[in-house]
């Protein structure tokens, strides 16, 4: 992680988490979900359901906490069921007194899968908030049920900004046969930005999620980033760290990326300070093979009783007053 801070800064965090399949107990005949029930192959029981809602909620109340001595004020999910679990993630003990909101549409995800945005109130109010379809096809021409793209128009500390958050199509049939759902994505980003462009004068983006690609992936580094889009996540990954580990091998799937606009000082309105992947030990492996990879829930069909095989992803900035 890198900051830029003078101590009498107030900083504010915003955050994203992939949070591993936060599904509820009860089976959804209009989705794959049969796994998450107590008769399913993962033995998804109230207990286990209960004890992730606890720990996932410990955890985002410290991203950042360090720096900002606060919970974040926006933090992006990914792999939520449904509304329901993210009211019941925000009712958990670490987060119930925070005054947390959210924004959630159930997206035509066959696994059922959505993404959503929770906000403090105190410093996040929302104006409008849409949930755009990725309109793609797999190689042999039939629809590829996944993700929306979350957009949440609100005002952060009185200064409106628009928010994207992702989960961009997976690779499970392989890297390059799926890049161009997700070059798809991006090109939809940017067409969502220029909407807005016509609509408004010099508007300020913050654009997270898992986009199952790295900082330097053909997707971001070639569609999504752009002149007027920062990347500070190309600073943070490396051969020994990243926010998921599969195989052995080091991602930073989980990126967030914001307008230029935020790296200069401009008097009533918010400036960059630092980004960081939140790896505390806590949400760690203790030992054995996968020593410091992210403590997940599963392990195929064995339950680990972990958090997520994801570390959630942050950046900090300062209020200019």
């Amino acid at each position: 992680m890198f900051f830029r801070k003078k101590s009498e800064e107030k900083l504010f965090t915003i955050a994203f988490y992939n949070v591993e399949n936060l599904f509820d107990t009860h089976n959804d005949p209009d989705t794959l979900d049969n796994d998450y029930t107590p008769e399913g192959v993962l033995h998804w029981t109230q207990k286990r359901y209960g004890k992730k809602l606890y720990k996932l909620g410990k955890s985002i109340s410290r991203i950042g906490y360090g720096t900002s001595k606060m919970p974040p004020v926006l933090v992006g999910l990914a792999e939520v069921e449904n509304r329901q679990v993210v009211e019941e993630l925000l009712r958990s003990r670490s987060l119930r007194d925070q005054g947390y909101n959210l924004v959630h549409y159930d997206s035509p995800d066959e696994r059922g899968i959505d993404t959503a945005l929770v906000y403090r109130e105190k410093f996040f109010r929302v104006l409008k908030s849409e949930a755009v379809p990725l309109l793609i096809d797999n190689v042999n021409g039939e629809r590829d049920y996944t993700r929306d793209i979350l957009h949440v128009t609100g005002l952060l500390n009185g200064e409106q900004v628009h928010v994207f958050v992702n989960h961009w199509p997976s690779r499970r049939e392989g890297s390059e046969d799926t890049v161009y759902k997700r070059v798809a994505a991006a090109s939809l980003i940017h067409e969502m930005m220029e909407r807005v462009r016509t609509e408004e004068k010099s508007p300020v983006f913050i654009v997270m999620g898992d986009f199952n690609d790295d900082p330097f992936s053909e997707s971001i580094k070639k569609h999504l980033l752009s002149p007027d889009l920062y990347n500070p996540m190309e600073k943070l990954i490396s051969h020994d760290r990243g926010s998921a580990n599969y195989n052995f091998k080091w991602n930073l799937f989980d990126q967030i990326l914001f307008s230029r606009d935020f790296l200069t000082d401009r008097q009533g309105k918010h400036s960059f300070t630092g980004a960081g992947i939140f790896n505390e030990s806590f949400l760690a492996e203790w030992g054995g093979r996968f020593k410091d990879s992210p403590f997940r829930t599963y392990a195929g069909r064995r339950y680990l009783g972990g958090y997520s095989d994801h570390f959630p992803v942050y950046i900090q900035l300062k209020l200019n007053v």
